[in-house]
């Protein structure tokens, strides 16, 4: 039988309030790492954050996925035009972002206790993973965060002052979704910080590390990749 480099499996979290809801962990080669809380987009845990969970898992972290939606629909899944679209900014219409902080901390609490797990737990997020990847870097325990194209993000830098931790964040462009006057906002809310860093591709669209879009750009997703790596380890 062929071993698999990266292992994965569904496991149990437990929320604040004494419920349970899904997360996707996956394991690296070696077996252990640093940990990696990796936020989905308004799609779900599905394909494609699954895959780059493993791609995290391949380059040595303990990555969990969760499941961000499980409280207005456990396990959705949901790919990126039509009805799907629909239920998908449906569904992120509905999220109450206090809870979902509350949820992310319990998920880096249980990743933390895993004996996997080994050193620093950063959180990773696109899109709204990446507004709560940033959140998450505020007030749920995260050493440290890499925030993708987090549209809305302008509404959330009223809480810049209580950041502790270093964020790096990846902006498109040409992402018509965030405007070049947010990304010079996320700017001067930080331009004091040495430990916060902005990244702009130039070409590159909303969704562009998502190989599953249209608007997928393989030079902004490697290099973005690459630039997470470097600051996970700094």
């Amino acid at each position: 039988m062929t071993q698999q480099p990266v292992t994965t499996q569904w496991i149990d979290i437990t929320s604040d309030d004494g419920q349970t809801y899904k997360g996707y962990l996956a394991l690296p080669p070696a077996g252990k790492g640093p940990g990696i809380v990796l936020i989905q987009e308004i799609f779900g845990v599905n394909r494609h954050i699954r895959a780059v969970a493993e791609q995290y898992a391949m380059d040595g972290y303990v990555v969990l996925a969760p499941d961000v939606f499980w409280r207005q629909e456990p396990g959705v899944e949901l790919t990126y035009e039509g009805a799907d679209m629909d239920k998908a900014r449906s569904l992120v219409g509905e999220i109450d972002f206090a809870e979902a902080i509350k949820d992310l901390a319990m998920t880096t609490s249980a990743l933390r206790q895993r004996p996997e797990c080994e050193g620093d737990v950063a959180a990773v997020g696109y899109c709204m993973g990446g507004i709560l990847a940033y959140l998450a870097a505020v007030r749920a325990g995260v050493d440290r965060a890499a925030s993708f194209y987090p549209g809305g993000i302008a509404k959330h830098l009223d809480k810049a002052g209580e950041l502790k931790v270093p964020v790096q964040f990846h902006f498109g462009g040409n992402d018509s979704h965030i405007t070049d006057e947010q990304v010079e906002q996320v700017r001067q809310a930080f331009g004091d910080r040495n430990d916060v860093e902005i990244n702009v591709y130039d070409a590159a669209e909303h969704g562009f590390n998502c190989w599953a879009r249209g608007s997928y750009q393989r030079h902004a997703a490697a290099l973005s990749h690459g630039r997470v790596l470097q600051f996970l380890e700094r």
